[in-house]
């Protein structure tokens, strides 16, 4: 087989790495990918950061657990509000209006459930929940708030739970971000000539650990 002057075998794929629009192509592509995983590394910084932080938070919760009781408070309602003969004629508006002037509850309603003997009304939201039972016959109520906790919202909002649909749609848009930012960074991983080999070894190994930890001691 004929060599070049380096000694080096002078076939066809070579001469394809060294054509002009071949290498013109390579660069472009080369920094398309570093400037979408610099800039998309910017972009998803904050909300990032978020994720892995709180991954930490939820996974050891026992570490922020304050303990704290929950709040109650009792009193009486409108007793014409609830005290009807059909319990489809319960007057959910007014009743979940109440609490929320009067107790500030927050969150979305998440069940307001009606039997013949009383009315259970749930309030959920990231870290909180409010739970109040009211009698039919007299009106009267009690209701728990859950204690204020960074943490727990925190880590609800990790978890998606009781956070709206917006917020799920932020969680969406971050698994894209995350995803891109994983894929652009292991594409340039193949331009690194000297690095490629050791790169391609360290994702392999990565990849091999986790398995092996849960084939070991997690299935």
């Amino acid at each position: 087989m004929p060599n070049n002057f380096d000694g080096e075998p002078n076939n066809s794929r070579r001469a394809a790495s060294l054509d002009p629009r071949y290498l013109h192509w390579k660069r472009r592509f080369a920094h398309l990918a570093r400037w979408l995983h610099t800039y998309l590394s910017m972009a998803s910084f904050a909300i990032l950061l978020f994720f892995a932080v709180t991954g930490l938070t939820l996974n050891h919760a026992e570490w922020f657990d304050s303990h704290a009781r929950p709040a109650e408070f009792h009193g009486a309602l409108n007793a014409a509000w609830v005290n009807t003969p059909d319990p489809g004629a319960v007057a959910k508006d007014e009743i979940v209006g109440y609490f929320r002037r009067t107790y500030r509850t927050k969150g979305a309603l998440s069940d307001f459930h009606v039997d013949g003997n009383q009315c259970e009304v749930l309030f959920k939201g990231p870290g909180y929940e409010a739970d109040a039972t009211i009698d039919r016959q007299t009106g009267k109520y009690d209701l728990t708030v859950s204690p204020f906790s960074l943490v727990a919202v925190l880590n609800d909002l990790h978890k998606g739970r009781d956070s709206g649909k917006k917020w799920s749609a932020v969680i969406d848009f971050s698994a894209v971000l995350m995803t891109l930012v994983s894929l652009t960074g292991l594409t340039l991983i193949f331009f690194l000539n000297k690095r490629r080999f050791s790169g391609l070894v360290l994702v392999a190994v990565g990849a091999l650990l986790s398995w092996l930890v849960y084939t070991l001691w997690v299935r």
